[in-house]
């Protein structure tokens, strides 16, 4: 059935050619059976119902020239005294194709059209004894009604498809907008990474310049502590060269003001600080840490703690009251596992879904931006049995 109903769109012309031979067919059996009266059996009778067919076929391909075809045969019938046939139904076909697909010039016609059809068939045939006016004026209005109801309904179905068009049109503009705003989303959080990796950096700088001017003091009466400034100094090169690595993948941009100073950027020991603030908040919060803690890169350490503080946010504004919250800290060999997990309402899904632009926070955006610079993964969504989950996974050593 649905190839048949994709086939028949396909081919609408084809469709109404099927009902004009069925129209035609149902003239010429008329024609047969009416051949002793005055009507169908002139010869002027027959270009008359094949133009009304005709029309009814491509009356989608020229819905304006097929009414004005069908107005002239209309026409035709009256002067020729050629009685109404079955084809005759091709004028309320084309009064509601041109009040739904045609010009509106065309549409006001064929109204037009439609209120003197019936009076004047009413006019020009009639049986029996000469009716009295009450009776012509009722019989009128009986003939009229099917014209005004093609009429109605075909400009129903004009304004219905307007209004459709309209919600389209407005879903893709809305689509566009969240698209842009999408796209300024990113290129803000990627320029706040920037910038605080870009601290972190500066930050293992310092302290490689601080440790080289100690060694430099103490190399001669302690060789032993020069020795230790001098690891010192080698290891945060190697950490600062990784973040570095990062930073020349971000595209900073210059709106901020710096302050000339650079601190160090929160780590993952001071998550518990953290879920501390969270309960005092009235939030309540099952921390644990499992495996053994050891030092981690800085921006691995930055990022955890953002995906933290975030997901906590997340739950206070979307959990509902009398929510709960968990975080999960793994120690593996080689990476950090987190897992926040909350038991409130949960985000809408538009909060989450193709990266979380929710057109207000930019939260899970964040997330993904700082999750991607270390090389890891993240996954985000409705927790079974209610409520949401952030689950992330942090290489200690970047992807290359």
């Amino acid at each position: 059935m649905q190839r048949l109903y994709a086939f028949i769109r396909r081919h609408p012309t084809l469709v109404d050619g099927f009902w004009a031979v069925i129209l035609l067919g149902f003239s010429v059996m008329q024609w047969d059976a009416s051949q002793t009266g005055h009507g169908l059996h002139h010869v002027k009778a027959v270009p008359v119902f094949l133009g009304l067919c005709t029309a009814v076929a491509l009356r989608r391909r020229a819905p304006e020239k097929m009414l004005l075809l069908v107005t002239v045969l209309g026409v035709a019938q009256l002067v020729f005294d050629i009685s109404t046939t079955p084809a005759d139904f091709a004028m309320l076909v084309l009064i509601y194709t041109v009040a739904a697909d045609g010009a509106r010039w065309a549409s006001r016609f064929g109204l037009i059209g439609g209120l003197c059809a019936g009076t004047l068939a009413q006019l020009r045939w009639h049986e029996g004894p000469v009716p009295t006016w009450v009776q012509q004026t009722v019989f009128a209005v009986v003939a009229t009604v099917p014209f005004v109801l093609a009429w109605v309904m075909g400009d129903s179905v004009r304004t219905r498809r307007a209004y459709f068009a309209q919600l389209e049109e407005r879903a893709a503009r809305l689509e566009r907008e969240r698209e842009a705003q999408s796209k300024v989303a990113v290129a803000g959080e990627r320029a706040r990474i920037a910038r605080e990796l870009h601290d972190v950096v500066a930050h293992n700088v310092s302290v490689m310049v601080v440790q080289a001017d100690g060694a430099a003091y103490v190399l001669d009466a302690s060789p032993d502590q020069a020795k230790q400034a001098l690891e010192t100094i080698s290891s945060t090169g190697r950490q600062a060269l990784a973040e570095m690595r990062r930073l020349l993948g971000v595209l900073r941009t210059g709106d901020a003001q710096e302050s000339g100073e650079y601190v160090p950027q929160p780590d993952v020991q001071q998550i518990e600080d953290l879920v501390e603030q969270v309960r005092v908040a009235g939030l309540t919060v099952d921390f644990r840490i499992e495996g053994t803690p050891r030092p981690l890169p800085s921006g691995v350490e930055l990022t955890a703690y953002r995906i933290v503080q975030e997901a906590l946010t997340n739950t206070r504004k979307h959990g509902g009251p009398d929510v709960g919250a968990s975080v999960r800290l793994v120690y593996f060999d080689d990476g950090l596992g987190l897992l926040v997990e909350d038991d409130g309402r949960g985000a809408a899904h538009e909060l989450y879904q193709d990266g979380g632009a929710d057109g207000q926070g930019h939260g899970l955006i964040g997330m993904r931006e700082r999750v991607g610079m270390v090389g890891g993964t993240l996954d985000a969504g409705p927790r079974p049995g209610g409520g949401f989950r952030i689950s992330a996974l942090l290489p200690l050593k970047p992807a290359h």
